[in-house]
């Protein structure tokens, strides 16, 4: 690999950078925001990275262009439902576990790591295991978002194999899988993960350098910490976070659409815990005669707005506190809250034949054709001025 380029100015056009103490707090809310609801709690995902740094570690994020093709690039997580791992915290020696043992399997040591996704608590681990490890990240991922199924990815869409692939849990106990399918590997994973109590630590889709740039979202770390930091200066100068949301979206090298979708307040929650997902539905209303209900499974997946779909997976559907824009995952929505239902555009890649036969609204059992939302909604009016209320 070349020698690192260090920039500590961020953007998400940055090649190589490293992600400081200071970052972590816009990275984390720039991720929940990319997190479509999902990817488990990012504070636990915040305090975790923010440990190993105060520490002094040094966390390199490299670009996919300078990633060599024979390089061993390997994805680590952690499976379960986002309810489970509220109370199970992830243990970041389980995570180094789950990595060595399939390092052993392969019988070398991976060179790199890359978050399986962007979102919640599944794009800090992979940093927290790479600042203990002294390993870098890639700056990508495999979902462009955060999605509930391990074969739900780019990785596999485009042609990588799951497996092998290691899981673990805290106890030291672990299974190796190698599976024929994908769908497969994560059939066997989600067994292997409730039979140790509904969430464990992954380690898996070895892929050569060659593979991970043919297959990999590009540039989401460096987008998610940008996302993050436009929405914490906005407030800091007292104007509008979502505005500023928007705008930073507008300017990415592959340009976003981002718009407010709805705004009320949530009236009704279900949520049940099974299949190791988090299942259920949300109920925002404006008035007696305008609201918008919106299915998850672990993620949000498809939104309703007065039983019109206006929006659907792949699109990312986040809900956000109406003043701070804080992003508010699908297990800590309450009755009461005040939110916005923002929409965000996909990156082409998550729009092809190949990638909605995956992660469209048909692999989820919803029988709707996908649609860009941005096709088939309105935008909300803007807020009356751009200052913070």
């Amino acid at each position: 690999m070349s020698r690192m380029r260090v920039k500590t100015d961020t953007n998400a056009s940055a090649e190589n950078f490293r992600i400081q103490l200071a970052d972590v707090e816009d990275f984390v809310r720039g991720a929940a925001l990319l997190g479509a609801g999902g990817g488990g709690d990012p504070y636990i995902g915040r305090l975790m990275l923010e440990r190993e740094l105060s520490r002094g570690a040094t966390l390199d994020i490299v670009s996919l262009d300078e990633l060599l093709d024979d390089k061993l690039v390997v994805s680590v997580c952690v499976m379960g439902a986002p309810t489970v791992m509220i109370e199970k915290v992830p243990s970041v020696l389980a995570l180094e576990n789950a990595l060595r043992r399939l390092e052993e399997t392969l019988g070398r040591r991976a060179d790199t790591l890359i978050p399986l996704e962007i979102g919640g608590i599944n794009s800090t681990v992979p940093l927290v295991l790479g600042a203990r490890m002294g390993l870098p990240v890639v700056n990508a991922d495999g979902m462009g978002r955060a999605f509930p199924e391990l074969q739900m990815v780019t990785f596999g869409i485009y042609g990588a194999d799951i497996s092998p692939l290691v899981v673990t849990n805290e106890r030291g106990e672990s299974v190796t899988i190698k599976s024929l399918s994908n769908k497969t590997g994560e059939h066997l994973a989600r067994s292997a993960t409730a039979q140790m109590g509904g969430a464990a630590h992954v380690a898996l889709y070895p892929m050569t350098g060659a593979q991970t740039k043919r297959t990999a979202v590009r540039n989401t770390l460096a987008v998610a910490l940008e996302m993050g930091r436009a929405i914490g200066h906005a407030r800091m100068r007292g104007h509008r976070p979502e505005e500023a949301l928007f705008d930073a979206l507008a300017r990415l090298p592959e340009p976003r659409i981002g718009r407010i979708l709805f705004r009320g307040k949530i009236v009704d929650v279900r949520r049940t815990t099974s299949g190791g997902f988090n299942r259920g539905e949300v109920l925002i209303e404006r008035s007696p005669t305008d609201s918008l209900r919106i299915e998850f499974q672990n993620e949000n997946l498809a939104a309703y707005r007065n039983s019109v779909p206006i929006a659907l997976t792949p699109d990312i559907i986040t809900i956000i506190d109406d003043d701070t824009a804080e992003p508010i995952t699908a297990e800590t929505l309450k009755f009461g809250q005040r939110v916005q239902v923002v929409g965000i555009s996909v990156p082409r890649m998550m729009r092809t034949p190949e990638a909605l036969r995956v992660v469209g609204p048909r692999a989820f059992h919803i029988d709707l054709d996908y649609q860009p939302f941005e096709t088939i909604s309105a935008p909300e009016r803007p807020a009356s001025n751009s200052k913070a209320r």
